[in-house]
This record gives C-alpha cells, structure tokens and sequence, in this order.
C-alpha cells in the first residue's frame, strides 16, 4: 500500500509584500484544487500561515476566503496552524472557521502513522516574549508520541524541527532564531526517541530543504506564493509526499524538487563535546605539554 498525501504551505492570503504574493493566494488555491484531485491524493496536508496577517477583523475575513477555497478539495484535508494564523486569531478562530480541531493528532493509515504535532506557533512580542515558545505540553506529547509509535511516522508541524542552516534565506539568513523553536534540540531528542524509521515534514522557512539529523530526514517545503527563489513571480508550490517502504517527495511549480528516500530506524552515534571540555582529549594534550617541556 502507499499512502498519497497532497501538501499546501505558507498560502499567505492578502496584501503582496516585498517577497510573498499573497494577491495570488486564491487563484493559486484553485489550481491546488485541481492539482489534489489529478495527483490521486487521498489526503491533503495544510501547513499553515493560510494569510498575511494586518489586524484581527481583516484576519478573519482573509481566513475565511482561504477556508471557503479549501472547500474546493475533494479529499479530507488536514490544517495546522503558522504564526501569521495566531497574530490576531486564537485557536478557537481558526477552528471555527476550518470546521475541525487544531489539537495535535495522531492517524494511523495504510501502515504508517501520521502525527500532526500542532505545536504552539504564536510569535510572543513585546512584554510575552521575544519569538517562538516551545511549551512544555507539546514537548511532552511528542515525547510520548514517539515512544508509543510501532510503525513507519511522519511528523508534520509548521516550524521546522531540524534546526538547519538558512545560509541564502531572503527572510532567515540573518534572522535564524526565528526559523525554528528555542530549545530546538529537546524535540529532536523526542523524536529520536522512536524505534521505526522517521521522516519530519515542515512549513515556514519558504522554501524546499532536505535534511538529515541523527537518521531521521526532515524536509521543508515551498509556500505557495513566495517568490524570492522565483525572481519575483509566486512559486506555486504544490507536493505530493508518497509513503511506503520508500518515501517520494516532489513539489512542482516554479521552484519544483522531488527526491526519493527509503526510511530508517538508525540512530547516529551522539556527538562529541567541544574538544576544549573532552576529558580525554585534554588529559591527552596536557601529557603531550608535559612531555614538550621535559629537558
């Protein structure tokens, strides 16, 4: 059996800004309609960030035109939520008008589980904080989640987990904090709490990344209307993840990619501490000091 699911990011319903075409949200969410049902997929994954958010009651009306656009897919969709979904809308918001929780969830099919680690994505700002928090409660369920799982597991979430370089990203080269969670290393040690093969999907950071941390690959995709990789036209992003024995990814659009993977439950050796704090390595270099300064 192989598991087909379709996957939308980072749709950014709204105004157009320096990067994000957002004007071109929902005419591109009409292709995705299409795209969903020529693709055979029997899923759909919404990873979040639907709007460019500007204030609470424009938000609401934005998110509303990118639910009634969901509404066009004919396969059961799933929803996280991005930061911009939180600015000005709370979860409930966000519910009510998606018809479905925002809780995390776990679905088992076709031999592999699907966790949807909906992960708190509100930026804090100002006297709440500074950035992203991840809290104690969704660290925990992961935790949890990973070491309950007996089968082949996605983990989706909208930030990334892996915490990789964002060396030529228009909006984190020199903002990384921002790209991930703080504490960041606590989820990828829940994850590698697993003992079935793991792959990470994620959202967020616009654009198409592969990466691999402790044998678990993590892949981010594109958002739909970016267009910093596309000289200024929106990217289109649209992917199909297919999971079996093998996993294949392929975004198309105008930054396509497809790469092809088979899974595994190895775990890599941990790595070493900073040289300078080793104790083997400054017993060894205090001994071969001594021996210098023998006459």
């Amino acid at each position: 059996m192989t598991l087909r699911i379709a996957i939308v990011t980072d749709i950014h319903h709204g105004k157009p800004s320096t990067a994000k075409r957002g004007d071109a949200a929902l005419g591109l969410m009409e292709e995705f309609a299409r795209y969903v049902k020529d693709s055979g997929a029997t899923h759909v994954l919404d990873m979040g960030d639907r709007i460019s958010d500007e204030t609470r009651d424009t938000d609401l009306v934005l998110a509303a035109e990118v639910a009634e656009a969901f509404r066009a897919v004919n396969a059961p969709v799933w929803h996280l939520n991005g930061n911009h979904d939180r600015d000005h809308m709370t979860v409930a918001d966000n519910e009510a008008l998606l018809g479905q929780s925002l809780d995390h969830a776990v679905h088992d099919i076709d031999g592999w589980r699907i966790v949807l680690w909906r992960a708190d994505s509100r930026i804090r700002r100002g006297d709440e904080g500074n950035g992203f928090v991840l809290t104690e409660a969704d660290l925990v369920w992961l935790s949890r989640t990973m070491q309950a799982t007996d089968r082949p597991t996605l983990v989706v979430s909208h930030v990334p987990i892996s915490g990789h370089a964002q060396t030529g990203n228009y909006y984190f080269q020199n903002n990384p904090g921002s790209s991930t969670y703080p504490m960041g290393e606590r989820a990828r040690a829940a994850l590698a709490l697993a003992r079935v093969p793991v792959v990470c999907l994620a959202g967020h950071v616009h654009w198409n990344t592969v990466t691999s941390v402790n044998g678990i690959t993590h892949l981010t995709q594109q958002s739909l209307t970016e267009s910093f990789t596309t000289a200024g036209e929106p990217a289109g992003a649209m992917g199909l993840i297919e999971l079996s024995d093998t996993v294949s990814w392929d975004v198309v659009g105008a930054d396509p990619i497809r790469f092809g993977f088979r899974p595994t439950s190895q775990r890599w050796t941990p790595p070493m501490p900073d040289f300078a704090t080793h104790p083997e390595l400054r017993s060894h270099h205090a001994g071969k000091a001594l021996n210098e300064a023998k006459p």
